[in-house]
């Protein structure tokens, strides 16, 4: 189950469902968008009207981010609305009566988690963090497992009082498809790309960085003798604006609308210029592809990027204006080109979605165990 609020919690749901259904001891799988089965209005509110915050509001998002991250003092008034927006939501699940519930965002986690706790479902819930930082709101009193992107996500869930046995470093689960291969040469001679030549990879979303377009500009004015391919996402109009920006450098600059072949990008790009959502992150450490950060989001884009910078997987761009020499002064230093890559692999946990299946395929613990964690919310 995930939540169509950006495209990461619905990648990774995706991403599971893959590795379920392969599994030969799975009989049924169901990926389901939650709030596929709500009002509209409800569905605007959480992905229209958080989309729009991030275009227009992006501080505001930030101090809300962190002022509502205080651990077991829950908003009930959020959790209330929840409850009564998806009642058709509730109907399925209890209908459909599954074994295992996973959950790569924390709506339906809090409404199955309440299910459980009031005894009107016996099901395991497991609940997939998909950013490298974990926020109050992923928190649920009633629980089977906790899966995580880092050992110092775990180490801070246990000292709120959660049992260390049930958190799994499973890492952000990610397409099988990025365990595959590819021929680089083939790969970017498909693309008309030198292969011995730089190339720069500039993802802007799913959606399209408003940002793009100056993004752009700013890379004209890099010194080396580069390859720039841009993906501007699900955003026509960008898309276009892009192609004309770039006219007079068609042999420079290879412009993408939306792709399912970030995969293949990725792994034949020398660095990628992005923001740091969880999921685009996890992806570019298991392509090894070192990252340039931009336009962090507030709040948990941000802390993704504290993470991704002191594990000297990225660099980040805090003045767009000097995006080119942030790129440059990479090309020009191979060697920390090829540590930031090492250190990409390293970081990355490219099996999560298999470690996750397998761990909840294998778990002979009963539904009945499941905590609940109503004696811990005194502890802070």
């Amino acid at each position: 189950m995930s939540v169509s609020a950006g495209a990461g919690h619905v990648k990774a749901a995706s991403a599971l469902e893959k590795t379920f259904a392969a599994d030969a001891r799975v009989t049924d799988v169901i990926n389901m968008d939650a709030l596929q089965y709500t009002n509209k209005l409800f569905r605007d509110f959480y992905s229209k009207f958080y989309n729009s915050l991030v275009n227009s509001a992006p501080n505001f998002l930030g101090w809300w981010y962190k002022t509502s991250d205080e651990p077991w003092r829950t908003d009930k008034m959020r959790i209330m609305l929840d409850r009564l927006n998806t009642r058709p939501l509730v109907k399925l699940i209890r209908a459909f009566d599954p074994h295992i519930i996973v959950c790569t965002h924390f709506m339906p986690a809090g409404i199955i988690s309440h299910l459980i706790a009031t005894k009107k479902l016996q099901a395991k819930l497991s609940i997939v963090v998909t950013d490298f930082n974990f926020h109050a709101m992923w928190l649920s009193r009633a629980f089977h497992r906790y899966f995580v992107a880092l050992e110092e996500t775990k180490a801070y869930l246990t000292t709120l009082g959660l049992p260390s046995e049930r958190i799994t470093v499973s890492g952000i689960p990610i397409d099988p498809i990025f365990q595959d291969p590819i021929n680089r040469i083939k790969e970017c001679n498909l693309l008309n790309l030198n292969p011995e030549k730089p190339i720069i990879l500039l993802s802007a979303g799913a959606s399209g960085m408003p940002s793009t377009e100056f993004m752009v500009e700013r890379l004209f004015d890099l010194h080396s003798d580069t390859q720039i391919i841009v993906v501007c996402g699900r955003n026509e109009l960008l898309t276009r604006r892009i192609n004309e920006l770039t006219k007079f450098k068609q042999n420079q600059f290879k412009v993408i609308g939306y792709t399912d072949k970030m995969h293949e990008l990725m792994k034949i790009s020398t660095i990628i210029v992005t923001k740091p959502g969880g999921m685009t992150s996890a992806e570019a450490l298991a392509c090894g592809i070192p990252m340039c950060i931009v336009n962090p989001i507030p709040g948990q884009e941000e802390r993704n990027c504290d993470h991704l910078l002191e594990q000297g997987t990225a660099v980040k761009c805090h003045e767009l204006s000097n995006l080119p020499y942030k790129i440059q002064r990479l090309l020009d230093n191979p060697e920390k080109l090829r540590d930031m890559s090492h250190n990409s692999l390293k970081l990355a946990k490219i099996k999560a979605s298999q470690t996750i299946a397998d761990t909840l395929l294998n778990d002979n613990i009963p539904v009945s165990s499941q905590n609940n964690l109503k004696r811990y919310s005194s502890l802070l």
